[in-house]
């Protein structure tokens, strides 16, 4: 045999074989779906059920045994997710990534959540306590009756670090990373704005809301005045080029949010209270969310059906046969930046109401794969992180509700016995959580909303800019009494919704305070769906959850047609083909459209170019400062109300300074629109869906490279885009959708993206995606049965 020939039988077989390995090493790490296996610490046999998507339903005597339960199927199916989640809380990615998550991690040991939910499970309630270790063992439980660790360890070469019961609390924290201002960029983002703006100016641009709005309480708010010239004034300078015109924001003004909704049985066509809820996140694989039934059976007997999130015991929202309910990011004002004086002799000691006070430092060590550990130090104050600052200003300590002791709790389990609006109420007002729109719906057709999570009390200031806690009667003062809580019960209309946006006024909104409200449109549509009629149903709840109206767009497509006169035209057969589509658009953000793409980016183009007009000192300070920026920072989010009102006006002193009129700005937004790339695809090719595309993946995707699309979902065109009840981004929109009437479950639907299990051999990975896609009501209940298992007392 030659040499050669010889090699590469060789090379062959030694690549087959290692194929062979690893398929098999990887089905070594699926879930057990049936027969019995025997689970230590459990009081009585638990089932385990699964149907043809992988929905789990859990069947026990008692709660904890459904916790420990619970803890095993989350770990089989969801553990990398589980795991990456405590690790972004604790700041300790880079220990499983390496350098690459170390920026990561040193950000997010500021908060030192390692240590805080150490110190509250110290002060936890014996019965929550409970439940979470008896979730810790099952977790454990599960790993351990894996034959090999889960297929990610495996790529990655790591270690499974057991799971205990603090990680449950570290997984809720990743929760206020997630929907909080974190680092209190709100009010820095202010801040940087009252340094560089003239007073009007920034309540110009950053208004308290604008003609969008469709709050429970109170009415619209008014833009502010546009300021005169002898307020502000742009200085004309025809040789800048305008950055805007560039590439285009990557936001699209995607906040983590969400949509829900009450409706009373008295608007009901069935006389039944109905909640709908779709929770908008980052798209990933696996979704955030586990859909789960649990059903203790005997004296102490609970059905529930819903969402889980892994790594924590209870179910988040759902049914329980006589209350519903669902959660939407409320907004809230729950960070505060306190500005440090600093003793003059000794800037190692600032100023408090009691006198001064040192720094308490403590270095946070963090361990980096295939390096040596990094040491951070932390400095805290009384209140809270000093956040790393600029020189030559007073440091900047953070105040945040997730800091505080009894801001992480379970009292959302006690939702599983709750029998009315009421009883719900009660239970959100003391649920330690990141303070949530909740709106809940009860088996007597009932609805409710309030405020689930903890609401600090405020004194001697308003919370919007960084402010001295030095002085007495400065800062906060403890938590609202769950009886003070803004509340709504049975409205007349027979109608509750939220989307990120102002729920109430006055007196309620102080207490709130303003963390960054969304633009009210999405807002009011959904009130526009929800008042077309007064039988509502099922089918309505998912017809406005697809709702992929461009109203909102419209009077942009108007302005676009208006700016393209014939004069504008002429020579110009881009902006001819342009002016066409627009005409013929049909007014929905759907997949074939190109109207609304055209539309949809002509926005984009002309709010960046007048936000770039008029920030020209902030940039001046902050080089790259942009409108993008500004809705990280969350102060931009209103633009749309102050930039209209510009357009309409078109005041010369406020346009951009690259541009002789508002017309040339106008236009040169529509020639930046025409895709660069028209000789490949000519632009009547260029639909919403060659842009929003799905790509939702898995974290490890990059570094699988030609296996990706084995682990990441289709690349599917989506319908639906921003400032509209579909919010729908490439990989950002909604997490699930639900809707249902609490003891008619069986009349309810529900979907997500991906599937139930993490694993890509599993026939759950993609199991119900489809649903979601396209959009369709698969069952709120588990089906039919088509796995079984046994989890049985350990035998002595």
């Amino acid at each position: 045999m030659r040499p050669f020939r010889r090699s590469l039988i060789i090379i062959t077989a030694i690549v087959l074989s290692a194929t062979i390995l690893a398929v098999v090493l990887l089905r070594a790490s699926l879930p057990i779906l049936d027969g019995s296996v025997e689970l230590a610490g459990l009081a009585d046999p638990v089932v385990v059920q699964r149907d043809a998507l992988g929905v789990v339903t859990i069947r026990g005597s008692s709660r904890l045994d459904l916790a420990r339960a619970t803890g095993f199927v989350h770990a089989q199916d969801r553990f990398f997710q589980m795991d990456l989640a405590r690790r972004r809380a604790a700041g300790e990615l880079a220990a499983m990534f390496g350098p690459a998550a170390l920026e990561t991690d040193r950000e997010n040991r500021l908060h030192r959540f390692r240590h805080r939910a150490e110190q509250v499970l110290a002060h936890a309630e014996e019965a929550e306590i409970s439940i979470l270790e008896a979730y810790a063992a099952g977790v454990n439980a599960g790993l351990g009756n894996l034959p090999v660790r889960p297929w990610e360890y495996l790529a990655l070469g790591a270690d499974v670090e057991p799971w205990r019961p603090e990680d449950s609390l570290l997984v809720s924290y990743s929760m206020f990373l997630e929907l909080n201002d974190s680092l209190g960029r709100r009010e820095a983002g202010l801040e940087l704005l009252d340094e560089t703006l003239p007073s009007p100016m920034v309540a110009f641009l950053s208004p308290e809301g604008t003609e969008w709005d469709a709050p429970m309480q109170g009415d619209s708010y008014d833009v502010p005045a546009v300021p005169g010239p002898d307020v502000f004034a742009v200085e004309r300078d025809p040789t800048r080029v305008p950055i805007a015109l560039g590439k285009l924001p990557a936001t699209q003004e995607a906040v983590p949010g969400s949509n829900n909704w009450a409706v009373g049985g008295g608007v009901s066509a069935a006389g039944a209270a109905m909640v709908a809820n779709d929770m908008h996140l980052g798209l990933r694989v696996p979704n955030t969310f586990y859909r789960v039934r649990l059903q203790v059976l005997g004296e102490e007997e609970m059905e529930m059906t819903g969402v889980s999130l892994p790594g924590i015991p209870i179910v988040i929202a759902g049914s329980n046969g006589r209350i519903a309910w669902g959660f939407t990011n409320s907004y809230g004002d729950w960070t505060d930046l306190i500005v440090l004086e600093l003793h003059p002799e000794d800037p190692s000691r600032y100023r408090t109401p009691e006198g001064w006070e040192s720094f308490l430092c403590v270095d946070e060590r963090i361990s980096v794969a295939g390096k040596p550990a990094v040491t951070e130090v932390v400095c805290e104050t009384i209140w809270g992180p000093v956040l790393p600052g600029d020189e030559g200003r007073d440091p900047r300590a953070l105040k945040w509700v997730a800091h505080e002791v009894d801001a992480v709790n379970l009292e959302l389990r006690r939702m599983e016995s709750a029998g009315n609006v009421e009883e719900a109420v009660a239970v959100a007002n003391e649920t330690g959580m990141p303070a949530q729109n909740i709106v809940i719906a009860d088996h007597r057709g009932r609805i409710a909303w309030t405020i689930a999570g903890k609401i600090p009390l405020r004194a001697g200031f308003d919370g919007s800019r960084p402010t001295s806690w030095a002085r007495e009667g400065t800062g906060w003062s403890g938590w609202l009494a769950p009886e003070d809580y803004p509340k709504i019960v049975d409205p007349p209309a027979g109608r509750i919704w939220t989307a990120n946006a102002r729920v109430v006024d006055g007196a309620d909104l102080r207490i709130m305070g303003d963390g960054g409200y969304a633009l009210g449109a999405r807002a009011s549509r959904i009130r526009e769906l929800l008042h077309r009629s007064d039988s509502l149903s099922i089918p309505d709840m998912l017809a406005a959850q697809l709702d992929d109206n461009a109203y909102f767009y419209q009077r942009w497509r108007d302005l676009v047609l208006s700016v393209m006169t014939p004069e504008t035209l002429t020579q110009h057969p881009e902006r001819r083909e342009f002016r066409r589509l627009v005409d013929r658009w049909r007014p929905r953000a759907s997949v074939d459209s190109v109207g609304f793409r055209l539309v949809f980016e002509f926005r984009q183009r002309v709010l960046a170019l007048v936000f770039e007009g008029l920030t020209g000192p902030v940039r001046d300070k902050v080089p790259g400062f942009s409108l993008d920026e500004s809705l990280r920072y969350g102060v931009g989010r209103q633009f749309e109300g102050p930039a209209w009102r510009l357009i309409t006006d078109r005041p010369v002193h406020l346009l951009h300074p690259a541009f002789e009129s508002w017309e040339a700005l106008l236009l040169a937004a529509v020639d930046a629109t025409v895709p660069e790339n028209t000789e490949q695809t000519p632009l009547d090719q260029q639909t919403w869906g060659r842009r929003n595309v799905a790509d939702i993946r898995h974290p490890l995707s990059a570094a699988l490279r030609i296996f990706a699309p084995l682990v990441d979902m289709p690349a599917d065109p989506l319908d639906g885009a921003t400032h509209m009840p579909r919010v729908q981004q490439s990989a950002f929109g909604a997490s699930e959708r639900f809707a249902v009437s609490p003891g008619r479950e069986e009349e309810g639907y529900f979907h997500m993206p991906t599937g139930q299990s993490g694993h890509p051999l599993s026939p759950f990975y993609r199991a119900g995606h489809r649903a979601w896609v396209e959009g369709e009501a698969t069952p709120f209940l588990p089906g039919p049965t088509v796995h079984h298992l046994w989890l049985d007392p350990a035998r002595p």
